[in-house]
């Protein structure tokens, strides 16, 4: 008989699969369930030195995975003054001259989250940096989306940029109407040009940053995250390093992204990466782009937004997406597509729709984003058991019932009353993993569980709902980040069964009977990943 390591007590246990009803008690040894039931029916494989956890009034549910996230990555977007929130133009003239004065020692001047609403209808260039910061500082300001940015003349200036222009893949230096740069760079390419000359913070101190974030994700109850990238170069470097004298708080799955630019040397090498990591890292899958962001006007759709863009895919050779997605599902690896226009997203399931039937075994392939699916596009991914990812604050938070945000203005009313279609996906029977898109929104999954079901944020009550009828059960939203959240990537995790991996949370509320306000403020008591706690409230703290 083996002895338990740890006995986790609740009021009530979710495990996520049948027999929940009958269980208040959870037995670990080793990192994995070794029991699940009441918990005087495990009272067999308690010892001497087993330590026992007792909640009375709390719940014991799967620990969470965040199907879209950027941890790693975020160390440089999310840095200087937040401008998350700010939906004004005066209030974002406030918060600019704070980080001015904030930051008026260092060579630089940043900040981040700039919603384009904010401008509130004006143009979006750099004319506001000029206005707070005078004409000799590089500023760099990054859009909430991180698929865009402001750079102050200064900045451009360092990087060399003294024209517009765009290429192919929608890389756009945004020109001011006179021929000169308006200090707007849409996507990554354009983006880096800048990013190239700004000063990176050492090693070391990326390292301490990137340790206490996961400390604070694993703090809101998750214990795994799907990294949609690896963009920075020593990403595995840093998570290696964090392993060198400990252990992550996070499990992380690491998909690198496969670009129009990404050669056929790269691609060898995207293959050999697949399965490399560490004890808590993993690299596995390839992220693609199909199109951009609405808002920055580089979205895919059929017919053009309000201000005539949107009109082009990231890869402007189509043939060449098809053949990229068909020779990684040929070597079992899957992919995940970033598809944000109709357009877009239709054009990502028909290809997965075309390849070859899998046997037991294919690579589970997924869509990102999905922010305005037509009905055929919903009924392709259910027919082909296409996965869907999404992130339902960026909904709720970025988008507003009445039309008047940037998002549904560019898309008109028509497709604006597609928005984040959460709802369709599920009762299409297809599998939908939630997420954050941190740093793009927040990482608090109680929050966007309770967006999911009240399509407005939990603490504005007055704030009407964007498309209500797209709202998900209480059962479906925690799915999103159990048993869906895994299954989205053909794993068959999220579920409390006696062999799994011990990775819970135990929550102060019901995620299943609580009011979606209450959800939304709920706190985790202790966090396990594999049987040891990388959380736990000070007053449940081990000795």
């Amino acid at each position: 008989m083996t002895t338990a390591d740890t006995v986790v007590r609740a009021a009530r246990v979710h495990t996520m699969h049948e027999g929940s009803e009958h269980v208040d008690a959870i037995a670990i040894a080793g990192g994995r369930i070794i029991g699940t039931g009441r918990f005087a029916e495990l009272a067999h494989v308690v010892g001497s030195h087993t330590e026992v956890f007792e909640f009375a009034a709390a719940t014991i549910v799967p620990g969470l995975n965040d199907s879209h996230m950027h941890p790693i990555y975020s160390l440089s977007v999310a840095r200087g003054t937040s401008l998350v929130g700010v939906t004004t133009y005066d209030g974002l003239r406030e918060a600019l001259e704070r980080g001015r004065d904030e930051q008026r020692e260092n060579e630089w001047s940043f900040a981040w989250g700039l919603d384009p609403n904010a401008f509130e209808g004006r143009p979006l260039n750099n004319d506001l940096l000029r206005d707070v910061f005078g004409d000799e500082r590089p500023v760099y300001v990054k859009m909430f989306d991180a698929h865009g940015a402001l750079a102050s003349d200064a900045a451009l200036a360092r990087a060399g940029i003294t024209e517009p222009s765009r290429s192919s893949d929608g890389a756009t230096v945004v020109d001011d109407g006179t021929g000169r740069p308006s200090g707007l760079l849409l996507e990554f390419p354009a983006m880096d040009r800048v990013e190239a000359v700004i000063p990176t913070p050492t090693f070391e101190s990326r390292t301490r940053q990137l340790r206490a974030l996961l400390g604070d994700i694993a703090a809101l109850g998750i214990t795994s995250a799907h990294v949609m990238d690896l963009k920075d170069d020593d990403a595995l470097d840093l998570l290696r390093a964090i392993e060198a004298d400990g252990e992550l708080s996070v499990r992380l799955r690491l998909s690198p992204w496969c670009e129009p630019s990404t050669t056929d040397d790269d691609i060898a090498r995207l293959v050999a990466l697949q399965g490399t990591g560490g004890r808590r890292f993993r690299v596995e899958g390839v992220k693609f782009f199909i199109d951009g962001t609405v808002e920055g006007g580089t979205a895919w759709l059929d017919t053009p937004d309000a201000d005539g863009q949107c009109l082009t895919a990231t890869w402007s050779d189509h043939d060449a997406y098809v053949s990229r997605i068909r020779l990684f599902h040929d070597r079992g690896i899957p992919t995940t597509t970033h598809a944000i226009g109709e357009r877009g997203i239709r054009f990502a399931a028909e290809t997965l729709a075309a390849l070859p039937p899998g046997a037991p075994g294919a690579p589970q392939h997924r869509i990102e984003h999905l922010e305005s699916a037509d009905d055929d596009t919903i009924a392709l991914l259910s027919a082909h058991g296409i996965a869907a990812s999404m992130q339902p604050t960026h909904c709720t938070h970025f988008v507003r019932a009445d039309g008047s945000d940037d998002w549904s203005r560019r898309l008109g009313p028509e497709r604006a009353a597609h928005a984040w279609r959460t709802g369709d996906i599920r009762r299409a029977g297809v599998t939908l993993a939630l997420g954050s898109d941190w740093p793009v929104a927040g990482f608090d999954p109680w929050a966007i569980m309770a967006a999911a079901q009240l399509r407005r944020p939990a603490e504005r009550p007055s704030m009407p709902p964007v498309g209500f009828d797209q709202a998900l059960a209480a059962h479906q939203a925690l799915e999103g980040y159990t048993t869906h959240a895994h299954s989205s990537v053909g794993s068959a995790g999220g579920t409390l069964a006696v062999g799994a991996p011990a990775d819970l949370v135990v929550i102060d509320v019901d995620p299943l009977s609580a009011a979606p306000e209450d959800m939304a403020r709920a706190r985790p008591l202790l966090t396990l990943l594999e049987g040891i706690p990388t959380y736990a409230a000070p007053s449940h703290a081990p000795a």
